[in-house]
C-alpha cells in the first residue's frame, strides 16, 4: 500500500469519536470559508490593480489566468503533499503554509510596481499577482482538495464519497462572487475590504487547526483503509477526457467575460456574474442529486447556443441586462454539460487529489490560451466563437461511437481555425475579415449538425444562411489590429466615404476619405463623430481660445484617430495621452488617418495610464484637459473618482476647464463627474447635445465641463444647453476606494 492510502496514525487514534453532525460542520465551514476568500479576492484585488493599467477588460483576462495558474499549483501542491506526508505531518505542513502567507496580509500591490511597461503588460501584470498575493492565494488553493482528503480519512458516514464537498466549496465561492457587487463593493470602501479579508484569513487557520485535530482524533477502523486501497491509476484518456472538459468552459469564461466587459465597464461587477455562474455549475454538477439533472442540461446546450446565434444575428434589444443574459445563459448552458461530464466520469476517491490536479491544469490551458496566447496569435477575437463551437463536441456523444462525420466536422474545425490565424498573420489590408465572423460561426453550425441529428438538417442550414446573411457587408472590413487592450478593428462605410476606428461596438474616430462622388478628399481633414464643429468638446475649446484671444494649451486623455488634432489653431499646443502602443501606430499611419500627419506630425503622444503618466507634467500645463479615454462603451472608473479629479484640476491653469466625454449607453455618469468635481470644490455644467448628423458621422454627445469658478467656463454659461448638473443627495461619492456601476446602470435606466 502506498504512503498515500495509509490511515492516519498516532497516539491520538484512540482518542473518542467527534458526532458526524459536529464533524462535518467544522469541516464544512472551513472549506465553504475557504472558498469564500479564494474567490472574493479575486474581483478584491484586480480592483486594486485597475488602474495601473487604465481599467483595462484585459486585467480581469490576466487575473483569471493568473488564479488558474495559482489554484494549478495549489492543487498539485495537495496532491504531493498527500502522496508524500499523509497523516500528521500534511497537516502540520500545510498549517505552517497559512501561517507563512499572513505575512503578505493585508492585501496590497508589491513594491516594484509602480508602472507597466508599454510593451509587455499582461506578463508584468502576471508578476505583479504573483508577487502580491501569490502565497496567500496559493495556500488557500490547496484547501479544497487537502480537507477532502483528510474528511476522507475520518469515520464520518459520508467519508466514501467526499466529493459532495467539493459542491460546498463552490457555494461558498458563490456566495462571496455575489456578495461582492451587490453588497460588498457598493456599501465598503477597499480599505474595509482588504481588512475583512484579512480577519477572515485568520479565522480560516484556527479552523484547519480544527478540522486538523479532528481527523487525528478518528479512530482507526478496518473499512477506513479497504476503501483507500489501491485501485488502477487513471488512464491517459481519461486524464485528456478530464482535462479537455475542463478546458472548455475555463476558456469560454473568460471569452464571455471580455466580451461583456468590453462594451459595458471593466469592473468587479460584470466579472463575477459569469464567474459566479462557472461556479454555480460545478455546484450543482457535484451535488449527490443536482436540481438541474445533467441530461436536462444535455437536452437544453443545442437549444441555448441556437439563441446565442439568432441574437447575434437578430439583435433585437439593446438593453445591456438582456445582453448579458442571453450571453450568461448559453454559456451556463455549456459549462454545466461540462461539468457534469466531470463529475459523471470522477474516479474513486483514492484518486481525488490527481482528478482536482488534472482538471486544473485544463482550466489553466483554456484559460491561458483565451487570456494570453490569443491575443497573441490573431488580430480578431476567434476564441469566442470557436469555443462555443468546441463546447458540442464535450456532450456526451450517442451511443458512445464517434461516426465519420463526427471526427470530419471536429477536423474541420480545427483546420479552419488553423488557416485562419495563417491567414491573420499574411494578410493585412484585404476584404477577407469580413469572412471571418461567418466562418467561424459556421464552425459552430456545424457542430450543432453534428449533436443534433434529431432536427431536420435543412434547418440548421437555414439558421447559417441567415446568420450569414446578417453578417453581410454594411461596412467593408480593412484592417484588425489586437493588443493587450483589446481588438481594434478599421472599416470603410459601404458608400466608401468614410474609414472608422472601432472598439469593440463604438466608433472611436472617423475621417471623411472620398467625397460623394467618390472622389478622394485632400487637404486638412475634417474633425467629426465627438470633435466636430458643433460638438461640446469643440465648444468648450472655442470657449477657451476666446479667453485667451490667443493661442492655447490642449490636453488630450485618449488618442483615438487623433481628429482632435485638426481642430488646433495656429499657436496652440497639443499633447495626447493614451494607454495603447497601437493606437498611436494606428493614428500616426497616413494609410489608416490623417488627422495627425496633415494637422500635426509632430504632436507627442504619452504612453501609459494618464493618471500614473500626469505625474511626470507640471501643474497648470494646460487650459483645457479633455478626458475621453473609454474603451468601447467600458468606463475605466479610476478616471471618474475624487482623486482623479483632483489630478486634473491641477494639470490645467488655475482658470483652466477640464472637459469629461461621458456618453455612454448603459451608465448615467454626469451625476457622477459633478459629485466628484464638487467634492474638490470645483463647479461643473453639463450639455447633452443633440447636434448630429449620423450621415456625416457627427455624433451627438454628453459632456461634463468642470473648471475652478463659474466664470472661468467662459461662453458656455451663457449658453442654457450647458446646465447645471445636480448632486443627487444620497448619492456616494466615487473615490480610488468606492465606485458603484450597478448605481450608475440603474440611474440611466431610469432616465
Amino acid at each position: 500500500m502506498a504512503a498515500a492510502d495509509q490511515p492516519l496514525s498516532g497516539p491520538d487514534m484512540s482518542a473518542s469519536p467527534v458526532s458526524p453532525p459536529v464533524l462535518l460542520g467544522v469541516f464544512a465551514a472551513a472549506i465553504c470559508l475557504s472558498a469564500a476568500l479564494l474567490f472574493s479576492v479575486q474581483p478584491l484585488f484586480a480592483k486594486i490593480v485597475l488602474p495601473r493599467l487604465g481599467g483595462s477588460p484585459a486585467v480581469w483576462s490576466v487575473a483569471m489566468v493568473f488564479f488558474q495558474a495559482a489554484l494549478l499549483a495549489g492543487y498539485a501542491y495537495a496532491h504531493g503533499l498527500m502522496r508524500i506526508a499523509p497523516g500528521r505531518l500534511s497537516i502540520i505542513v500545510h498549517l505552517l503554509v497559512m501561517v507563512a502567507a499572513v505575512f503578505m496580509l493585508p492585501l496590497s500591490i508589491a513594491a516594484g510596481f509602480d508602472r507597466p511597461p508599454e510593451e509587455t503588460p499582461g506578463s508584468w501584470l502576471f508578476l505583479l499577482f504573483a508577487a502580491s498575493i501569490g502565497l496567500p492565494f496559493f495556500a488557500l488553493a490547496a484547501n479544497g482538495p487537502l480537507l477532502q482528503a483528510w474528511f476522507a480519512r475520518t469515520s464520518h458516514p459520508a467519508a466514501r464519497d467526499p466529493y459532495f464537498l467539493y459542491a460546498a466549496s463552490n457555494l461558498g465561492s458563490f456566495v462571496a462572487l455575489l456578495a461582492y457587487p451587490f453588497v460588498i463593493e457598493p456599501f465598503t470602501r477597499l480599505g474595509q475590504q482588504t481588512a475583512g479579508w484579512s480577519a477572515g484569513f485568520y479565522v480560516l487557520i484556527a479552523l484547519l487547526a480544527s478540522c486538523g485535530a479532528l481527523t487525528l482524533r478518528a479512530p482507526s477502523r478496518p473499512s477506513t483503509a479497504a476503501r483507500l486501497e489501491n485501485v488502477p491509476a487513471p488512464t491517459l484518456r481519461q486524464i485528456l477526457t478530464w482535462i479537455g472538459l475542463a478546458a472548455v468552459p475555463s476558456g469560454l469564461l473568460i471569452a464571455v467575460t471580455a466580451h461583456i466587459s468590453t462594451d459595458v465597464a471593466a469592473t468587479p461587477f460584470l466579472w463575477v456574474v459569469p464567474l459566479a455562474l462557472y461556479l454555480a455549475t460545478f455546484m450543482i454538477a457535484f451535488q449527490r442529486r443536482p436540481i438541474l439533472p445533467h441530461h436536462w442540461m444535455v437536452m437544453a446546450q443545442p437549444a441555448a447556443v441556437v439563441l446565442l446565434v439568432l441574437w447575434y444575428a437578430i439583435e433585437p434589444s439593446p438593453l445591456i441586462f438582456v445582453v448579458i443574459g442571453v450571453n450568461a445563459l448559453a454559456f451556463f448552458i455549456i459549462a454545466i454539460v461540462c461539468h457534469g461530464e466531470l463529475a459523471r466520469l470522477r474516479p474513486p476517491v483514492q484518486h481525488l487529489t490527481a482528478f482536482y490536479l488534472w482538471i486544473s491544469l485544463g482550466g489553466v490551458l483554456g484559460g491561458a490560451l483565451t487570456g494570453m496566447l490569443a491575443m497573441q496569435l490573431v488580430n480578431w477575437v476567434i476564441e469566442y466563437p470557436t469555443l462555443i463551437a468546441l463546447a458540442a463536441f464535450c456532450r456526451p456523444w450517442l451511443g458512445e461511437r464517434r461516426t465519420v462525420l463526427d471526427w470530419a466536422v471536429f477536423g474541420v474545425a480545427i483546420a479552419v481555425s488553423l488557416a485562419m490565424i495563417v491567414v491573420d498573420h499574411g494578410w493585412r489590408y484585404e476584404d477577407y475579415f469580413q469572412w471571418f465572423d461567418i466562418v467561424a460561426w459556421t464552425i459552430l453550425v456545424l457542430a450543432l449538425v453534428v449533436q443534433l441529428r434529431v432536427l431536420p438538417f435543412a434547418g440548421l442550414i437555414i439558421l447559417a444562411l441567415v446568420f450569414t446573411a446578417q453578417l453581410g457587408p454594411e461596412s467593408r472590413p480593412r484592417d484588425f489590429v489586437r493588443s493587450f487592450f483589446g481588438v481594434h478593428k478599421i472599416i470603410e462605410s459601404q458608400d466608401g466615404q468614410f474609414r472608422v476606428l472601432l472598439h469593440g461596438v463604438i466608433e472611436h474616430g472617423a475621417q471623411r476619405i472620398r467625397d460623394p462622388l467618390g472622389n478622394p478628399i485632400s487637404g486638412r481633414p475634417e474633425a467629426i463623430t465627438y470633435y466636430h464643429d458643433h460638438s461640446p468638446m469643440n465648444e468648450g475649446i472655442v470657449a477657451m481660445r476666446q479667453r485667451r484671444a490667443g493661442p492655447i494649451r490642449i490636453g488630450v486623455i485618449g488618442l483615438g484617430t487623433g481628429s482632435l488634432a485638426c481642430q488646433t489653431a495656429p499657436g496652440d499646443s497639443l499633447r495626447f495621452y493614451e494607454i495603447d502602443k497601437t493606437i498611436e501606430t494606428i493614428a500616426r499611419d497616413p494609410a489608416r488617418f490623417t488627422y495627425i500627419s496633415k494637422c500635426m506630425p509632430d504632436v507627442p503622444v504619452v504612453i501609459g495610464d494618464a493618471r500614473l503618466t500626469m505625474t511626470d507634467t507640471p501643474d497648470g500645463s494646460f487650459d483645457v484637459l479633455v478626458v475621453d479615454a473609454f474603451s468601447s462603451d467600458a468606463i475605466p472608473t479610476h478616471l471618474l473618482t475624487r482623486e482623479a479629479m483632483a489630478i486634473f484640476a491641477r494639470k490645467v491653469a488655475p482658470d483652466g476647464i477640464v472637459l469629461m466625454h461621458v456618453s455612454n449607453r448603459h451608465m448615467d455618469l454626469a451625476p457622477v463627474v459633478a459629485t466628484v468635481a464638487r467634492a474638490n470644490g470645483l463647479v461643473a455644467r453639463t450639455k447633452e447635445s443633440g447636434d448630429s448628423d449620423p450621415a456625416e458621422r457627427k455624433y451627438a454627445t454628453t459632456v461634463v465641463a468642470v473648471a475652478h469658478r463659474t466664470e472661468d467656463l467662459g461662453s458656455l454659461i451663457h449658453d442654457p444647453a450647458w446646465r447645471e448638473e445636480p448632486v443627487r443627495e444620497g448619492s456616494w461619492l466615487w473615490t480610488d476606494d468606492y465606485s458603484n456601476v450597478i448605481g450608475a446602470m440603474i440611474e440611466q435606466i431610469r432616465r
